[in-house]
Order: C-alpha cells, then structure tokens, then sequence
C-alpha cells in the first residue's frame, strides 16, 4: 500500500467517523423522547434517585444489581455480566427472556428504539 492510498485510507475512516457523530446525537434525542415516553414511569436518570426501578444515570459499564438503595429481584441482584449496550439490547429486547425472574415487564420490541434508548443511556453522566 503506497503513503498516498494509506493517508485516503484514513481519511476516508475520519471521515466516516464524523459522519455519524450527528447521527448518534440524533439517535440520543430520540432516546430521550422514549425514555420519557417508556421508561420514566419506573426509572429515573437522577443519580441517588430510585423510583420501582433504579436510576440508569451511569448504567453502561454498571454492574446489574448495584445501585445503593434500589429494590431488585433476586434474579438481577444475581445477574452477570456488567451491563454494555449489546446486553442491555437483549435485555431491553425481552427483560425475563434474558434475566428470568426479574420484575421489569416491558420490553422494547423495536431495533431502533431500543438503539436510540441506549444512545441516551450511554451519553448520561457515570454515577451509582
């Protein structure tokens, strides 16, 4: 590979990187809209601040089951491993299919918002 192809090489990745900095920003907004819209009821993104469910402030990278102060089942208390976005896709795909016992019922059946849910997640400050 000549210096020349190598530099259109990495160009062309920037390029593509910054491309879809707008769209995961896009992505985020959406999620915010739906988290408020499906998840707000039980959930919160307030740090300290539990409702049925834990806050999700720092959730990617946390451990499931370990927020100070909230109520969870034994089935989560217990799950593994730490939550990244492809686990919580699963879970927020089909919540007892992938943590049987656990007492969060909705699910999330669509791809994209379940994708524009975790873009928000991921963007929130790290906090347990």
């Amino acid at each position: 590979m000549t210096i020349s192809s190598m530099a259109a090489a990495v160009l062309t990745a920037g390029c593509l990187l910054l491309a879809a900095q707008p769209s995961r920003a896009q992505d985020a907004a959406a999620g915010e809209r739906l988290f408020k819209q499906r998840c707000a009821a039980c959930h919160t993104v307030q740090p300290g601040q539990n409702r049925i469910g834990p806050h999700l402030s720092g959730i990617v990278g946390r451990k499931p089951g370990s927020v100070e102060g909230a109520r969870y089942s034994k089935a989560m208390a217990s799950h593994a491993p730490d939550w990244d976005p492809a686990n919580l896709d699963s879970y927020l795909a089909n919540p007892r299919g992938v943590v049987p016992g656990t007492t969060m019922t909705i699910a999330v059946p669509n791809a994209a918002d379940r994708g524009s849910i975790i873009a928000y997640l991921q963007g929130l400050p790290t906090a347990n």
